[in-house]
């Protein structure tokens, strides 16, 4: 087989397919919760446990495996990650109760956490600062991507034929993922860390890391951005489907109208913060995401409403992640690339878990409009945190990570 490390739009195409694969098989559980709750007779408390179950694994995994990712290089963690959550989703197959799900998704949870913060990081080493916006851009659509083909097609797989059919499509496509990584991502491990790597080090790395306070500001909007889409997402099916009435092809298709605004959205976004900056795109992608939040349950009244506020959501979520990424990545040096990613990472699924189990608290006695309050508020503090406690490094300086600890 011919050589083919190296090349530019491969190395983004394999990346490309293990953040489809993976962001679907998490997206996925939110729109078949109907189905799991049926399946296996659990009520909205426990479908908040399962979905935060798994981000809680994720934060875990992605803590300890970032700084790992420092010492072995992130093509190695890569592989290793894709590999474990491929074979995790095909023993969803075997998953008959609540338990053996909790289980699965907590394992699928850990090898989550090893590609979410390697990924970014593995761009960070590979591509400029300049052009990692742009790169950023075009690995994260394949997370629109899914929400445009892999939910609805899982969507509709869970309806006909049982919840745990979407989960073997989502391990057969990260299989492959894992096999082009293999074959196609060159090692960078210029700048890898060369001391061995214990515990004890790993805490007093981390330690180190978070006493400077634009790294303090940088995991807590991780933590606020992913504690506002638990809040706001993780029971919007259910109240569509129960409250408003939208079936669950309806589900499916709103879905896809979200994912075709994400996948203009985040390519665009990041080449355009390439040219003037990370912050202000952020900034103005939270206002817009908070307002859309905020008047979702008092606008929306059948499918047409919840499609189009849906669809600006989806926009603004497009427009903030890939130059925050992008942002991220230029406040370390290569070498800790993995453990700021690794702890921002980490700090944001725990912000999802909560978000999910407060949702999952409050949705039964006060309704889906409190999940959106306690959202909006989460995004809005995060826009604040952005601009006031991130610094905009130079976009003409290739590497400006690496005059700093």
């Amino acid at each position: 087989m011919p050589d083919l490390k190296g090349h530019t739009y491969l190395i983004l195409f394999a990346l490309w397919l293990m953040m489809f694969s993976a962001s679907s098989q998490v997206v996925i559980v939110i729109p078949i919760l109907p189905e799991i709750s049926q399946t296996l007779g659990i009520n909205e408390l426990w479908q908040g446990v399962l979905l935060g179950s798994y981000a809680f694994a994720l934060g875990v995994s992605a803590v300890v495996t970032g700084p790992i990712s420092d010492r072995v290089g992130r093509r190695r963690i890569l592989i290793f990650g894709a590999t474990l959550m491929s074979i995790a989703l095909v023993l969803h197959t075997v998953a008959a109760s609540f338990t053996l799900l909790l289980i699965m998704r907590t394992l699928a949870g850990i090898g989550g956490g090893i590609l979410s913060g390697g990924s970014v990081a593995y761009i960070g080493d590979y591509f400029p600062y300049d052009r990692r916006g742009w790169a950023n851009g075009w690995v994260m659509s394949g997370t629109a991507f899914g929400q445009i083909a892999g939910v609805p097609t899982g969507k509709v797989l869970a309806t006909a034929y049982g919840y745990r059919w979407p989960f073997v499509m989502f391990a057969v496509t990260m299989g492959i993922a894992a096999i082009l990584i293999w074959y196609v991502l060159p090692a960078v491990n210029a700048h890898l860390d060369p001391k061995r790597l214990t515990v004890r080090r790993m805490v007093k790395k981390y330690a180190r890391l978070v006493r400077r306070s634009e790294i303090v500001a940088a995991v807590a909007t991780y933590f606020l951005m992913f504690l506002g889409i638990g809040l706001f997402a993780s029971f919007l099916p259910t109240w569509l489907e129960v409250e408003i009435g939208i079936s669950g092809f309806q589900i499916a298709l709103l879905f896809a109208v979200g994912g075709l605004a994400n996948i203009v959205a985040a390519p665009v976004a990041g080449h355009v913060s390439d040219t003037l900056g990370r912050k202000p795109l952020v900034v103005a992608s939270c206002l817009g995401l908070s307002a859309a939040i905020l008047v979702a349950p008092y606008l929306i009244d059948g499918f047409a409403m919840a499609a189009f506020l849906f669809f600006l959501a989806m926009i603004a979520v497009g427009i903030r992640i890939s130059p925050l990424q992008a942002l991220l990545t230029a406040l370390v040096v290569d070498a800790r690339r993995g453990l700021l990613m690794g702890l921002a990472v980490g700090f944001g699924q725990v912000g999802f878990g909560v978000g999910s189990f407060i949702a999952g608290l409050t949705y039964g006695p006060y309704g889906y409009a409190s999940n959106t309050v306690m959202g909006a508020a989460s995004v809005l503090l995060m826009a604040a945190i952005v601009q006031w406690g991130l610094p905009e490094p130079d976009l003409h300086a290739p590497h400006p990570a690496t005059s700093k600890s």
